[in-house]
């Protein structure tokens, strides 16, 4: 294995360089996930960004090419000490492009696209990539695109031949066009230990001479022997003596030269930075244009939104118009019985309620109200009052809520659709494809929310109607019944008084007081229907709110169905709109992150090899 002496200021410079290289690398690698959403963002663009990212990828690229069987991969194996990395063989044994990279651990990973990626924990892999290409013959004719991508990236192009077929009409050609990359090809001729040192000398100059009466100039010619190299490595020690004659030191010695040029590799690393520089400022400008777009389909989903509140308001406005109303008859109901309360236990009536009594008492009911058909005297009351006919107007106020609310959902859903499609339409079409689904009003229309609210409505008035009338009709026959026993119980208390009473004086004082407490006992009964109207007033109150709320409830799902369903309606806009809001804030958040990274990475090349204040 290669042993690289380095001085301390080399060792430095190399790890400021792959500290960058990363940072680079991993900026580049996080824009690649975001720059392929920005909207009208250069297709060309994106491709120069994944150039950027091959070259932070690879720190130093050192590109093998040749003919057949020339011993590019025995040459590779040599730089690494070991014989068996990539195949070697006297037959084509590598048909696809090999990127030989350092990794911890030894592996390979394909792409799939004919390149393969090998990882081996060398020392000179921290520093350098080398690509192992096949036969020359097959990448002008197969793997010329592929392989044009790692010419032109490429620092230093190898182009090795054999020291005993060097310089071949062939070879010549493949020169010429590899000189067409405008990348430094250098000429390695291997397997110079075959020859005398009289060949290899008389080898050296005709190469040299032919390249260069063929391109105009003289290249870099170095002798080499990947058999030698590999000697040079064996038991893990490195023979210098063995190693610069097998001509590999010149690569490692190159390599470290190159590596130890700050100015080449502040601009190793600049060509990424500037590609990155200027596909972001590109990213942004899109962004910012699309930020403006964005602004508009804002003011759509406002404007959607202020019409469902607006919308939202004149439905609730609906449901208390009808609140009302019931709150109309329930207070007409309840006035209405009032007046039949206070005739029913009137002051004026209560010497027919002391018959009534009197007939309660001796069980004789039932005659009186045969005599009135049957009915109560309260029923009677009530029904001259028409104290239940505002009730009965209830159900017809309660089904006029039903139409009345979807009728102005039918319409209002048609007039969002009809917005959201003329809002579709003006959008930019590379908005517009985005759209997903189809705005448009629904089919149906679900009514069971104020449908099945008939049913306990209808308790509630029954509750109000029937109920309350015998129960106010056994109150008025209890007071009676109480009166009867009150003032017969007077009337012999006082004949038992009388009889004691010997003093004309005395007993006109008693007559006087039997009499006071007659007719008091007969104000117990207007008393006791103030009572009663009173409990009755509250009674028909909380039947209203409870009739009331039980609506109102109803109404509040029917309401939150329909604007779910005008939601629904237009969801492939909001939905639109929503999601580019999010895309457009992260887009907008991480390009903006990436302009820091890039200026601290600039500022950061920018002191590549500089000494700090300790000269170091």
């Amino acid at each position: 294995m290669v042993v690289e002496k380095t001085d301390q200021a080399d060792t430095k410079l190399a790890t400021e360089y792959e500290i960058l290289r990363r940072r680079e690398y991993e900026l580049i690698t996080s824009l690649l996930d975001v720059l392929p959403r920005v909207d009208n963002l250069a297709e060309a663009q994106l491709v120069q960004m994944r150039d950027a990212l091959f070259h932070a990828d690879n720190p130093y690229l050192m590109v093998f090419v040749g003919p057949f069987s020339s011993g590019k991969s025995s040459l590779v194996n040599a730089l690494m000490g070991k014989s068996d990395l990539m195949p070697v063989g006297v037959t084509p044994t590598t048909d696809h492009i090999s990127i030989l990279r350092w990794g911890e651990d030894p592996d390979r990973i394909s792409s799939g696209t004919g390149v393969e990626s090998v990882f081996y924990p060398s020392a000179l892999l921290k520093k350098v990539s080398l690509v192992d290409t096949p036969g020359l013959e097959s990448v002008f004719q197969k793997h010329e695109e592929t392989t044009q991508k790692f010419l032109h990236r490429s620092d230093v192009v190898f182009l090795v031949m054999l020291a005993t077929q060097a310089m071949t009409a062939r070879n010549l050609e493949y020169l010429q066009r590899l000189k067409e990359y405008g990348t430094k090809v250098i000429i390695l001729i291997n397997q110079v230990d075959l020859l005398t040192p009289s060949e290899v000398e008389a080898v050296y100059d005709y190469v040299r001479s032919e390249a260069k009466s063929r391109l105009g100039a003289e290249p870099d010619v170095w002798l080499v022997s990947a058999k030698k190299g590999l000697q040079a490595q064996r038991g893990g020690t490195l023979d210098e003596t063995l190693w610069q004659e097998s001509g590999l030191d010149k690569i490692v010695h190159y390599i470290n030269q190159q590596l130890g040029d700050v100015d080449r590799l502040r601009q190793k690393l600049r060509t990424p930075l500037q590609i990155t520089q200027n596909v972001t400022q590109a990213a942004l400008v899109s962004v910012q244009k699309n930020q403006s777009a964005l602004d508009q389909y804002q003011n759509i989903a406002d404007n959607i939104e202020q019409q469902l509140v607006a919308q939202r308001r004149e439905q609730d406005k609906v449901t208390r118009k009808i609140a009302d109303d019931i709150s109309t008859k329930f207070g007409e109901a309840a006035i209405n019985g009032s007046d039949a309360i206070r005739e029913s236990f009137a002051f004026s009536r209560a010497l027919g309620s002391l018959w009534r009594g009197l007939f309660e008492l001796l069980s004789l009911s039932d005659v009186l109200r045969r005599g009135r058909g049957g009915v109560s005297y309260t029923q009677q009351a009530f029904e001259r009052h028409r104290a239940f006919e505002p009730l009965g107007e209830l159900p017809t106020i309660v089904d006029k809520l039903g139409p009345r609310l979807e009728g102005k959902d039918v319409q209002d859903v048609d007039d969002l659709v009809k917005y959201a499609q003329r809002e579709i339409k003006g959008l930019p079409a590379s908005i517009r494809q985005k759209v997903i689904g189809e705005v448009r009003a629904p089919s149906q229309y679900d009514r069971r929310a104020l449908q099945a609210v008939r049913a306990p409505l209808e308790v509630i008035e029954n509750d109000a109607r029937v109920v309350e009338t015998d129960k106010l009709d056994r109150i008025l026959r209890n007071t009676t019944l109480y009166l009867v026993v009150y003032e017969i119980l007077l009337l012999l208390t006082g004949l038992f008084a009388s009889q004691l009473v010997n003093q004309t004086d005395s007993l006109i004082a008693l007559i006087i007081v039997v009499l006071g407490l007659a007719v008091l006992g007969l104000v117990w009964i207007p008393v006791r229907g103030r009572m009663v109207e009173t409990a009755y007033t509250n009674r028909m109150l909380a039947l209203q709110k409870q009739y009331i709320d039980t609506l109102t409830e109803a109404a509040d799902k029917q309401l939150a169905y329909s604007m779910q369903l005008r939601r629904d309606a237009i969801a492939p806009l909001t939905r639109l709109i929503e999601a580019q809001t999010t895309i457009q804030t992260e887009q907008l958040a991480k390009l903006q992150a990436a302009e820091h990274e890039l200026a601290a990475i600039e500022s950061s090349l920018t002191a590549l090899g500089k000494k700090n204040i300790l000269g170091l």
